[in-house]
């Protein structure tokens, strides 16, 4: 009686062992990169045919987290427990009132970042598809950023298929856009960053030139130092090949970094905590001829991300990872970060307005 049992518990030990094993080929075998320099097709009729120098515009940069991210929720990656929105309504009013918020500042141009087209967490809800019926008048591209197989972590509610991307609107018409890839773990941890790029949108300029809208969201999980720097630098000379032939750029999103490189400290009485996806913003990589928007109008630094351990509120730390980068030929009027309350995102918005000098290089 004895063998026999032990018996079939070697066989169900062995029937695991072999799901396991077989589940182990299936992420790794679907596993994937996308292609470098891929185009992005346009969508959308924009009201004007190009933009003009000496005339203000308003950018919007916002990452939606993936319209999971009310006050209560916390995420495994970050140390607390959900894996999935609250509910598919949820998602749906969430991505919605990004929509509202960006809306509100009449914006030219508006970087979205964490949009899901078909994710398990997300309940399969197209956010693309809701974010450009709440955009008319707006051209718009949309790169995917990042896709993953079926992952069964953790066990409790698998975080499940993803596949999420980064959406630029604008009001001017986008003659090409382009999806650049970036540097990425080769190690087991690529599993966890998955993918990761940022797309570049061309936009004429009454001038002859061009304006070139990045829409960045750089790694988080899984990037080491090398990494992080590699994928700066080679957004930072990308732009720094278009600045010298003369166009404009305007780099908006997600760094992952600590923006002002002191955001930490400043929001946090002083916290010397360490975040591997919030390390200080290498400014030293930057060129000469692009520079931060940090030159806030509020008198207080006004986070742009919470961190995802606990539900928001006083034990809940902030940081400063969202903003923009622009090239010396482009004017920077005012720039703010906006308190939301986080009441949609665990981001909130960036608002920029600028304006393009005559004179470029």
């Amino acid at each position: 009686m004895i063998r026999r049992a032990a018996k079939w518990i070697g066989i169900l030990f062995g029937i695991i062992l072999l799901i396991a094993a077989a589940y182990v080929c299936y992420v790794v075998f679907s596993y994937s990169r996308i292609e470098d320099l891929q185009p992005i097709q346009t969508e959308g009729n924009a009201a004007d045919a190009a933009v003009k120098t000496d005339e203000p515009y308003t950018i919007v940069t916002q990452n939606c987290g993936f319209g999971a991210y009310t006050p209560d929720f916390t995420f495994f990656m970050d140390g607390g427990k959900q894996s999935w929105a609250n509910s598919k309504e949820s998602v749906i009013s969430c991505i919605g009132k990004a929509a509202e918020e960006a809306l509100s500042f009449d914006p030219d141009f508006v970087l979205f970042q964490e949009i899901d087209t078909g994710s398990t967490r997300s309940y399969q809800v197209d956010e693309r598809a809701q974010m450009i019926s709440d955009f008319p008048g707006y051209a718009s591209a949309f790169a995917v950023n990042y896709h993953s197989a079926f992952l069964m972590y953790p066990l409790t509610q698998p975080h499940g298929a993803s596949n999420s991307g980064i959406l630029t609107f604008s009001k001017a018409q986008i003659s090409g856009a382009v999806r650049r890839s970036l540097e990425i773990s080769t190690g087991f941890s690529k599993f966890l960053d998955l993918d990761r790029c940022y797309s570049v949108s061309r936009i004429p300029v009454e001038n002859g030139k061009e304006l070139l809208l990045y829409n960045v969201h750089l790694s988080a999980y899984g990037g080491s130092d090398d990494i992080r720097k590699s994928q700066m630098t080679q957004l930072f000379e990308d732009m720094k090949s278009e600045y010298e032939q003369g166009n404009y750029c305007v780099c908006g999103g997600d760094f992952n970094h600590d923006f002002t490189g002191d955001s930490t400290q400043v929001l946090n009485q002083g916290s010397n905590k360490e975040f591997g996806w919030a390390m200080p913003f290498p400014a030293d990589l930057l060129p000469s001829s692009i520079s931060r928007c940090t030159d806030y109008e509020d008198t207080d630094l006004v986070p742009t991300c919470r961190n995802c351990d606990v539900p928001y509120g006083d034990d809940c730390m902030t940081f400063v990872i969202d903003g923009f980068l622009v090239t010396d030929n482009v004017q920077v009027d005012t720039v703010r970060n906006i308190d939301t309350g986080f009441v949609y995102s665990d981001h909130n918005p960036v608002v920029m307005t600028f304006s393009l000098t005559e004179a470029s290089s």
